[in-house]
């Protein structure tokens, strides 16, 4: 009996380990250095973020030098202009008006491959719903115009940058705190059970620049590629199919803090903003490609000058660095693809809410507090500008990136 059933075995083995190939040849994977399409085709990504939909930051709202600057800080400086049942009506505007089905058909048009999604751990927590709804959404339209996603973990529990920008408490504790560890993980395994038959999804970006070059925290460094381990570790009991997305130490900067890859389909991840845009910047990169054996992406960049972004477009084009640039939209600004206006007494709102923010200062603060009818005013028109149809598009900036761009 026994011997009769093991060709039964080997063949069911064997069917196995073709249904397994076959699922994986439908996906974005990595060959050596490159990234291949689902036919292994070369893909030379071009993509743009989503910032400032799912996770706030202050600078694309003119809140910088003592302004709100993180999303809580935010959220809790409009809870105080507006109370908390109008902000939350607020925020569930935002996120369904800021990115709709007609900017990711835009920028498809414009010329780009991919998008990548920053979001905040919160909106995968529990069920995860209010995520999944949204980034569903983005996902299926993405499907249609052909665009590639990824999805980047841009604010983890606890935080892993300890900055504005991962709106933490003001360290990187993620490293140091375990529970915020395993609700991470949990979060990734719960995005990966989602995603994991969905070829649209490129690959999952595990934690968006991870440990500041700030010399008190550079400590935190050794910690890092073992929590990769163990997300991947989790993502891969239910999806083995995604790209895995590791960004370096130090803001992205740092791939030193790697040795191998430990999963067949890794991609190393850099970020650079303030760097030259020439070869000596394209050579850091390619010497970590090729220590890595893998391939390395630039996740963010950009934030300068039309000439710079050209200048830097072309450098990365003529050593194969796939890019998505930062960011895709904010207020009154040349240095995205698309911008939309500031609203009518904006400034003075910012100027306010750069006062000592002490309740014990309380009293003295509001004597300065703008008209509640220019709040008002105000906070409806930005609402009203994020929409598509109020949008403005930065030309020089979408051709200095895609000079044949489709856009005019």
């Amino acid at each position: 009996m026994t011997i009769r059933l093991r060709p039964v075995i080997g063949a069911l083995a064997l069917l196995l380990c073709l249904s397994a190939s076959s699922a994986s040849a439908q996906f974005v994977h990595t060959r050596g250095k490159e990234i291949v399409d689902a036919s292994g085709k070369p893909l030379h990504l071009h993509g743009t973020n989503l910032g400032n939909w799912m996770v706030r930051e202050g600078y694309m709202w003119k809140m910088q030098n003592g302004a709100p600057e993180s999303g809580r800080e935010i959220d809790q400086f409009l809870r105080e202009l507006i109370g908390p049942a109008r902000t939350d009506a607020f925020w569930k505007q935002w996120v369904d008006t800021y990115i709709t089905r007609d900017d990711i058909k835009q920028i498809k048009a414009a010329g780009f491959d991919s998008i990548r999604i920053p979001f905040h751990w919160k909106y995968f927590d529990g069920d995860g719903a209010e995520g999944f709804r949204l980034v569903d959404h983005v996902v299926q339209w993405s499907r249609e115009e052909g665009l590639y996603v990824i999805l980047d973990m841009h604010a983890a529990p606890a935080g892993q940058t300890g900055t504005n920008i991962d709106d933490s408490d003001g360290w990187p504790w993620l490293f140091e705190d375990a529970a915020a560890q395993q609700k991470t993980i949990d979060i990734w395994r719960r995005i990966a059970q989602h995603y994991r038959n969905n070829p649209t999804v490129l690959g999952y970006d595990l934690l968006n620049e991870p440990i500041p070059n700030y010399p008190e925290m550079m400590h935190l460094n050794p910690k890092l590629e073992p929590l990769y381990k163990r997300i991947s570790a989790a993502i891969r009991d239910e999806d083995k199919n995604h790209i895995l997305i590791l960004g370096g130490a130090q803001w992205d900067g740092n791939l030193s803090v790697f040795t191998r890859p430990f999963d067949k389909n890794i991609v190393y991840e850099v970020h650079t903003y303030k760097s030259q845009p020439d070869q000596t910047t394209a050579d850091r990169f390619t010497k970590q490609r090729d220590r890595l054996g893998a391939p390395v992406w630039l996740g963010e960049s950009g934030e300068n000058t039309d000439e710079w972004i050209a200048t830097f477009a072309r450098v990365l084009k003529k050593n194969d660095i796939g890019w998505c640039f930062w960011p895709y939209k904010k207020m009154d600004a040349t240095t995205s693809p698309v911008t939309f206006n500031q609203p009518e007494h904006w400034a003075e709102i910012v100027a306010y809410s750069k006062l000592d923010r002490e309740v014990a200062h309380t009293k003295q603060r509001v004597k300065s507090r703008p008209p509640q009818e220019d709040i008002d005013r105000a906070i409806a028109t930005l609402l009203e500008n994020i929409r598509f149809d109020h949008e403005r598009r930065n030309m020089g900036y979408i051709r200095a990136l895609i000079p044949d761009t489709k856009l005019h």
